[in-house]
């Protein structure tokens, strides 16, 4: 039987370019608009008259717990869809259809669990991750209602995974867009025209990621779409998800680990150099956050053609879309470089005004961010293994830049370096040179690997 394919587009059949361009436009206005939104979000509760810059202090050591709840929906979302483009290319939609359910059902499970477990080790958490007896109390607020509202962040980035893995990019798009407006016009209006405060602030989130899901969910039950949401696939089959869960330890890791590095480099930081160092990797992490969006987001683009290309054995479109990806991201990795070696205090602008704090960014900007000229290829690879189902390898080199590289070089480098805040900075390069050629030499191997079992037909 022929597979019906998105009204958008054909996976199979369509010129590779063509559909990176419209796959990846979408996925990367996705990934801006929901940092644009998290930001003005920030600004909202700053100026909240008398106590702003408390709350917002407040409000931002709950980031590392949301990250870590935001890994969750990766670990089904981001394990399952590949796999389900990998089906679909394969001709196998009930299959595809049996991930889509599962992983649904997944994401509902983990939700409740989070929840239970934030709500009650919420004010250790928030502790130990900055927390002081001056801001405690603003995290609390925030981070209870968003706890409350952990299964709608589940279902939001869990399921428009599945909406982007087949093909439907300006659906996926419009999943993140809807709640990022929702969010910007109801953010006002609970904290400054309610007088909620940082709760407001809390409930206009949580408000917006429950209209994204409601939308999300919608979409994956109606007509339009090519997998459909059943409730006969609901029941958890381990044999359809343990593959899922595998494959998403990767992105899991990813985004968990940020955490730790928080801890890591503002540990070090604080001994070393006090707050003003802080401050600056404040300014730096948000930079390198913004500024790797749109490599995600052209990854996310290139990930359903590989997915459903390899799942139907067409070797020279999977080389195709691959070498495109990489000549894209790698080309927008570069400029992003230049730019930043040439007008750091443009980038630092943005965030401050202190000239302390400035000061101290400018320089420590150059040296966090050299290595970013290869992170595009490192992401391109990375992601490629992710779309080809290759959990052992993907997992392995998600841990491999931060945990076995990464954050031993935070604590080594300024035993040897004279200047050890520079020291601590200068543990990023490294580590992203380190983990590129890593990567690239893993999947030069993996990839030709791959093309001799589609050329077989294996």
């Amino acid at each position: 039987m022929k597979l019906k394919m998105s009204q958008e587009v054909d996976l199979g059949k369509e010129p590779v370019g063509h559909l990176l361009f419209i796959l990846a436009v979408p996925a990367i206005t996705s990934q801006v608009v929901n940092a644009l939104y998290n930001m003005v979000d920030r600004m909202y509760i700053g100026h909240i008259p008398e106590v702003g810059s408390a709350a917002l202090t407040g409000v931002g050591v709950c980031f590392p717990i949301i990250m870590i709840i935001s890994a969750f929906a990766y670990l089904f979302g981001m394990g399952g869809a590949p796999r389900a483009s990998i089906f679909m290319g394969k001709k196998d939609n009930d299959t595809a259809e049996k991930i889509l359910g599962n992983c649904t059902t997944s994401l509902m499970i983990i939700a409740v669990l989070l929840t239970v477990l934030v709500l009650i080790f919420q004010e250790p958490l928030l502790y130990l991750f900055g927390a002081s007896e001056n801001t405690i109390g603003y995290a609390m607020d925030y981070m209870t209602i968003y706890a409350i509202g952990t299964i709608f962040v589940q279902l939001t980035l869990g399921l428009n995974a599945f909406i982007s893995a087949q093909g439907f990019s300006k659906i996926s798009m419009l999943t993140v867009v809807i709640g990022a407006v929702t969010n910007i016009v109801l953010d006002p209006i609970f904290i400054f025209g309610l007088n909620m405060g940082v709760q407001g602030a809390a409930v206009a989130t949580v408000m917006s990621q429950a209209l994204s899901a409601i939308w999300a969910f919608w979409f994956l039950s109606g007509k339009n779409t090519i997998l459909k949401l059943k409730r006969e696939n609901l029941k958890i089959n381990f044999h359809i998800l343990l593959p899922c869960i595998a494959l998403g330890v990767a992105p899991f890791a990813m985004q968990a680990t940020e955490s730790v590095l928080v801890l890591c480099f503002n540990s070090s930081l604080l001994k070393y150099g006090g707050d003003l160092a802080v401050g600056a990797m404040t300014i730096l992490s948000s930079v390198m956050q913004f500024a790797m969006l749109p490599l995600q987001g052209l990854t996310q683009g290139g990930q359903p053609i590989i997915s459903y290309n390899y799942g139907a054995k067409q070797g020279d479109r999977v080389q195709k879309a691959f070498k495109l990806q990489t000549i894209s991201c790698f080309s927008y990795s570069s400029i992003l470089w230049l730019l930043i070696m040439i007008f750091p205090s443009l980038f630092v602008a943005i965030f401050t005004s202190d000239p302390q704090l400035t000061e101290i960014t400018i320089w420590a900007l150059r040296i966090y961010m050299a290595g970013v000229l290869l992170m595009g290829i490192q992401i391109s690879c990375q992601q490629t293994f992710i779309a080809f189902g290759n959990s052992k390898k993907s997992a392995f080199l998600a841990v491999f830049r931060k945990i076995l590289v990464l954050i031993p070089l935070i604590y080594i480098l300024p035993m040897f370096i004279s200047d050890q805040v520079f020291a601590v900075f200068l543990a990023e390069p490294i580590a992203d040179t380190i983990a590129v050629l890593t990567t690239s030499t893993m999947f030069y191997f993996e990839m030709k690997k791959k093309m001799i079992e589609m050329n077989n037909n294996i």
